[in-house]
């Protein structure tokens, strides 16, 4: 998918170079990403935190029920 249509970068170039190490800072200088109109730069840095190592997202989930221990059922 393309994320930034001014400058034509997918998603798949924007993971590769965030897996690779690269700073967001880097990826616009080297591919023009949210360079121009910044319409996609939001979907870009979301994309690029996804990907980028050493970077840890939290992935909470909501639970309607509170929490019991299997011993307690």
């Amino acid at each position: 998918m393309i994320v930034c249509v001014c400058r034509r970068v997918s998603d798949q170039t924007i993971a590769r170079c965030a897996r690779s190490g690269m700073d967001f800072d880097d990826i616009q200088m080297e591919h023009g990403v949210a360079t121009q109109c910044g319409k996609c730069e939001s979907c870009a840095r979301a994309l690029w935190s996804e990907c980028a190592p050493g970077l840890s997202v939290a992935h909470l989930q909501k639970h309607d029920e509170p929490f019991q221990s299997a011993a307690l059922a």
